[in-house]
């Protein structure tokens, strides 16, 4: 198993917050419910970054900031509509919100790595 991490955002609905994600390539892995009528807690990934998606009143806070590091900053931001990109001294990326207020930071580092 490759470790890595995965940030827990605090959504309304679950699935509507999967159908966004979508655009930026994200697909949903899994989903869980306890019981029927009870909060749904969703599994997305796009290659190897993870991020769950949670409807739990205690789970993340609001206007949570997440960094995405991709290949592709300029396909990402056109997968979303974003035409305005910053130059950064550590990479070119854009800022967007999801519609639960989550912020997104998504960008492509100098050296392409991440770092």
């Amino acid at each position: 198993m490759t470790e890595h991490l995965a940030p827990v955002l605090h959504v309304r609905d679950a699935r509507a917050a999967t159908r966004w994600y979508a655009q930026l390539g994200f697909v949903m892995e899994w989903e869980h419910r306890f019981a029927p009528g009870l909060p749904l807690y969703v599994g997305i990934a796009r290659g190897g970054l993870r991020i769950h998606l949670s409807e739990h009143a205690g789970d993340a806070r609001p206007g949570t900031l997440v960094y995405l590091y991709v290949d592709d900053v300029e396909a990402a931001a056109s997968a979303i509509g974003v035409t305005e990109l910053d130059d950064m001294p550590w990479g070119r990326d854009f800022e967007i919100a999801d519609p639960d207020g989550n912020r997104l930071r998504i960008g492509t580092a100098l050296g392409g790595d991440g770092s």
